[in-house]
């Protein structure tokens, strides 16, 4: 007799059963966290040799350029070749210049474009690294647990956002900033063990030009309605929502009267807040359709950006920036999700690739909209506007709603 029993429905955490995924989140977890603590190293090693401060920050724009300038031609890469291949080879890389920036560091010495070119260097294989792994998500945990495994993904990157910094502030304190590259090299070496021993199912592989590659990828999205209107979201939720993240330490300095303690507990608040977002992400989709928790994740993301220009002090913005990080995760890894199951086998790399590629260029462009805004009218008013805008954005829904994650049919 067959039996009746019910099947439980996936959950966020239903991915972490299999032994496989879970291995690769822990692992994907430490490499995003030697990624976060670099930064931090790299940062402060310009500081401590006199940098200035527009020096200083180009280190957070040679570690962010590359997911924005090779996203696509790294998804096309992805599908063309072996993606644990990529993955291992990415990482690898990741390893051999993280020694070779803590060489560098040791000496006293170093070139402030060595330092930046190695960043960016890091950056290209993570570039190269990720497009990869959300490919191959799909073949590692089953089609229904697959939100999950997008939302733990995301959790785990955001979880590196959020402790990394604190953690990577404490190895350069203790030990200097050639042991923050040291820790990074060491925590890609667990996923590098697990790459080697993988022996995940060959799917096939079509060998072609990389500009035909790219074009097949943004043909796909061309001509599949879900997936474009899947990549407008993303951009104009990223282009509407970004001041918060652009403008957070002049957040600190003008809105909450604070210094470098406080916009690090500004971006821990955002963090905290992003990880119980992709945490619950999976219990959301199942109350709300795509469509209805996008509108949500806006409106309520755009009233916390409202509270905190009305100037509510350090702790009511702390607390304010939780809720809004975590409905910021709740949009971005949607988009992330129904990109994924309304995209063919053969192409999600790219596919992938074109909506990472969106929503970084999407928080790039943003950041240099309000932060002029900001500079001619001051920052509460940029994030303020900022606010308004995200509530009145999803009108956009009327006209180009999001794909239903039901309707999707097996590519």
């Amino acid at each position: 007799m067959a039996s009746t029993a019910p099947v439980a429905k996936p959950t966020t955490l239903s991915p972490l059963k299999h032994p496989l995924y879970r291995a690769i989140f822990l692992s994907f977890l430490f490499s995003n966290l030697g990624n976060t603590i670099q930064a931090v190293g790299a940062a402060w090693l310009l500081t401590e040799m006199g940098e200035p401060a527009d020096i200083v920050a180009l280190v957070q724009t040679a570690a962010a350029a590359p997911l924005m300038l090779f996203a696509l031609p790294a998804g096309a890469f992805a599908d063309m070749h072996d993606r644990r291949t990529v993955m291992l080879s990415s990482q690898i890389c990741m390893f051999l210049v993280s020694l070779a920036l803590a060489s560098i560091a040791a000496t006293h010495h170093a070139p402030v474009w060595a330092i930046l070119t190695l960043t960016f260097g890091i950056g290209s294989a993570a570039a190269f690294f990720n497009p990869a792994l959300s490919a191959s998500t799909g073949s590692v945990v089953p089609r229904s647990e697959l939100p999950g495994a997008v939302a733990l993904n995301v959790l785990s990157f955001n979880t590196a956002r959020s402790v990394g910094p604190a953690i990577g502030g404490a190895v350069v304190a203790i030990w200097g900033s050639s042991a923050a590259f040291v820790v990074n090299g060491a925590a890609y070496l667990a996923l590098i063990v697990i790459l080697l021993f993988w022996r995940p199912k060959l799917e096939p592989a079509r060998r072609q030009p990389m500009l035909t590659a790219i074009a097949a990828g943004l043909r796909v999205v061309g001509q599949s309605r879900p997936v474009r209107t899947v990549v407008l979201r993303a951009l104009t939720f990223t282009l509407a929502g970004g001041a918060v993240w652009a403008l957070m330490p002049l957040v600190a300095r003008d809105l909450v009267h604070g210094g470098s303690i406080d916009f690090g507990l500004l971006l821990g608040a955002l963090g905290v807040g992003a990880v119980i977002g992709a945490a619950t992400s999976t219990g959301f989709r199942k109350r709300f359709s795509a469509e209805t928790l996008t509108r949500i994740a806006g409106m309520v993301y755009g009233l916390c950006c409202l509270v905190v220009a009305a100037k509510p002090g350090l702790w009511p913005t702390l607390a304010i920036l939780v809720v809004g990080g975590a409905f910021w995760v709740q949009a971005l890894s949607g988009f992330n999700v129904a990109a994924q199951l309304w995209t063919p086998r053969a192409v999600v790399g790219r596919v992938m690739a074109i909506v990472s590629s969106v929503t970084w260029g999407g928080l790039a462009l943003s950041a240099w909209l309000w932060g002029h805004v900001a500079s001619n009218w001051g920052v509460g008013t940029a994030i303020a506007w900022s606010g308004a805008v995200m509530l009145v954005l999803p009108l956009i829904g009327l006209v180009a709603p999001m794909p239903r994650h039901e309707d999707a049919v097996e590519a």
